[in-house]
């Protein structure tokens, strides 16, 4: 066995498979797991009781999480005129119309973010085929189409996560580096966990937070407690 096979398989049998650990506890271990030479990203993957092919249960929004990601994204915007200047001042990587669009349709997809005034959707909804299965498409739900456009990038800069319901009812989302004290995590992930119980659809029946679970970009997942998590959030 390889040594980096053995530290998987030594990281695996830490985690009690049958036990769902307390929030704090289960960072805490997803931290003490970490065995990547790079500051590994901390991910968390929320289960909820919704149908997603049902339009009145899609759930999906954003929250600026209060410590950030632990990375700087680079930030695609498109807008023109006064809205363009607004958006370089504020610190975007690339500001544009056309050019930007032809240079995505041409392959290029050099950055982590996007953002559009309204009046640039004619040019973006050209890309929704691009875009979209990459979870880059400016969207008002998410606040990333907006004519206050210098807001929409320093929240981005802040830390703001978008976040969607995938087809299997579940919530992905980064809350930030192994490197983060677990209180920043823990504040992080509760952040999140408080704005998906505010989007709960009315239409959502039985059991809203189904299940929750943590891990490291390379590290095994941890389950976390999903009763004791919606119990705090009341």
């Amino acid at each position: 066995m390889t040594q980096h096979g053995k530290k998987i398989l030594d990281a695996r049998q830490k985690v009690e498979r049958s036990r769902k650990y307390d929030l704090r506890a289960a960072i805490g271990l997803v931290q003490e797991l970490s065995y990547a030479r790079f500051d590994e990203s901390v991910e968390i993957a929320v289960g909820l009781g919704v149908n997603p092919r049902h339009a009145d249960q899609m759930v999906r929004g954003s929250v600026v999480l209060p410590h950030g990601i632990g990375k700087t994204p680079r930030i695609l915007v498109f807008a023109k005129g006064d809205k363009e200047r607004e958006a370089i001042e504020a610190g975007a990587d690339y500001v544009g119309g056309d050019d930007l669009a032809q240079r995505i349709q041409d392959g290029w997809l050099e950055f982590d973010r996007t953002a559009a005034t309204p009046d640039m959707m004619s040019v973006v909804g050209k890309l929704g085929k691009i875009l979209g299965p990459r979870g880059l498409m400016p969207n008002p739900k998410t606040g990333t189409v907006s004519p206050d456009i210098g807001c929409v990038i320093e929240e981005i800069k802040a830390g703001k996560v978008d976040f969607r319901v995938d087809r299997a009812g579940i919530i992905h989302a980064g809350i930030g580096k192994v490197s983060f004290t677990t209180e920043s995590l823990e504040e992080n992930a509760s952040a999140l966990l408080e704005t998906l119980t505010r989007l709960k659809p009315q239409t959502s029946k039985g059991k809203y937070m189904r299940s929750i679970s943590l891990s490291s970009t390379m590290g095994p997942g941890v389950r976390v407690d999903e009763v004791a998590v919606a119990n705090a959030l009341r």
